[in-house]
């Protein structure tokens, strides 16, 4: 410290020599001496060295407040970093994320993310607007399932909103998962557990009930000459009608029991166009006999999937022939495309030109044991959800741009 004071006092020293023999130099000029001037301009070398001794010995100093610039880039630059690693992980956050004007009651809502936004996007809410409402009406601090429209039908999302302020503002930060996938899963393997339950047990009942029908019936013909005419009718009705009947039963639980032992997929890739020409082949006959028709398309023709070709027929079977069962009173007609979404997901659409479904039954169709035929045991569009979940997809009852029946399957 004491020799940084020093070279400042010598720099400052040294500068008034300067300006004193400056001054002299130019008192001398009024009367020229050149011996004198000269004298003046050589006792001038001395001040002038000590003032360049002085400041090369204090510009070391410098580079300490260059270190100090150097660290606060540093700094700044490991600040910008963090920043977008941040906002790198916000993006791509699997869940959608939304904020909220205003602690509570209505306020603009805007997507902070990836998966926010295509939630708003074209082709996946059928009314963005709904759902932004939906969101702004729910209050911070709770956890509800909600429901909201898509082109691929009614889903469920989880939200869960948090109150915070930024900057002086109050508003609310609203987190979106969508776990209609989930809750099918969930659900599918609810009712394989009840179906596999239920048949079991009543298998066990019935399985004997049927034999020891059968055996009655044989000891009925064996005893029937030692019996009054119509006791022996009687009787023979009565045996033959428990036979029938717990045969039927039996029949009827087995067709349920297919639900509950729905085979491991085997998946093998596939070229759509040709599974398509199969089915076109298998079914063209009965939809030509009854005056109507069914047209397959695939666009691209190349389209490929990895998936259960022999599941993923069944499936397109179930849904053209309960299109084929509902149309009635004029020439039935159904059409099946595929084509990549967005996200280059598969979708494959089955549509017909029947009555379709009644929008208070649209939630049930794919519940087991439900049907709205009067013959109808519930299995067939059961056994397509199940077959399409073995696979790894998703099906759904869509509205129909036009009249008639909508399916939308989605891997």
């Amino acid at each position: 410290m004491a020799s940084e004071r020093a070279l400042k006092f010598g720099a400052a020293a040294s500068v008034a020599a300067l300006m004193a023999l400056t001054a002299a130099a130019d008192m001398l000029a009024v009367t020229p001496e050149p011996r004198r001037i000269v004298l003046c301009c050589l006792l001038a070398v001395i001040p002038a060295a000590t003032l360049w001794q002085c400041l090369r010995r204090l510009a070391p100093r410098m580079p300490r407040m260059e270190r100090s610039d150097s660290a606060f880039e540093v700094r700044s630059s490991a600040e910008a970093d963090t920043i977008l690693n941040l906002e790198a992980r916000l993006e791509h956050a699997p869940i959608a994320l939304f904020r909220i004007q205003n602690a509570s009651g209505p306020g603009a809502v805007a997507p902070l993310n990836a998966s926010a936004r295509r939630l708003l996007a074209p082709g996946r809410a059928s009314a963005p607007q709904d759902m932004q409402l939906l969101l702004a009406a729910q209050a911070a601090g709770q956890r509800q399932l909600v429901s909201f429209d898509t082109e691929r039908g009614v889903e469920r999302a989880l939200v869960a909103v948090a109150a915070l302020t930024m900057q002086g503002s109050a508003q609310r930060l609203a987190a979106m998962m969508p776990v209609e996938s989930e809750l099918e899963a969930e659900a599918l393997n609810a009712w394989r557990e009840l179906v596999q339950v239920l048949t079991h047990e009543i298998m066990n009942s019935l399985t004997p009930v049927a034999s020891l029908s059968r055996t009655a019936c044989g000891l009925l013909e064996e005893a029937g000459a030692g019996l009054p005419a119509d006791i022996h009718a009687d009787l023979g009705t009565a045996l033959d009608a428990i036979s029938r009947r717990a045969a039927s039963l039996v029949d009827f639980v087995g067709s349920y029991r297919s639900l509950s032992t729905v085979p491991q997929a085997q998946p093998q890739r596939v070229l759509l166009e040709e599974l398509f020409e199969r089915l076109n082949m298998l079914l063209m006959p009965q939809w030509q006999a009854a005056g109507g028709r069914v047209t397959f398309s695939v666009e691209p023709a190349s389209l490929e999937v990895m998936i259960d070709p022999g599941q993923l027929e069944q499936a397109l079977i179930n849904l053209l022939k309960n299109a084929a069962e509902a149309i009635t009173g004029k020439s039935p007609e159904a059409q099946v495309s595929a084509r990549l979404s967005r996200g280059g997901r598969l979708r494959i659409e089955v549509s017909d030109n029947g009555p379709g479904v009644p929008e208070a039954l649209a939630a049930h169709i794919f519940t087991p044991f439900f049907s709205t035929k009067k013959q109808g045991r519930g299995i067939g569009l059961a056994m397509v959800r199940h077959l399409v979940h073995a696979n790894g997809g998703t099906v759904r009852y869509a509205r129909s741009i036009s009249s008639g029946a909508r399916f939308m399957l989605t891997f």
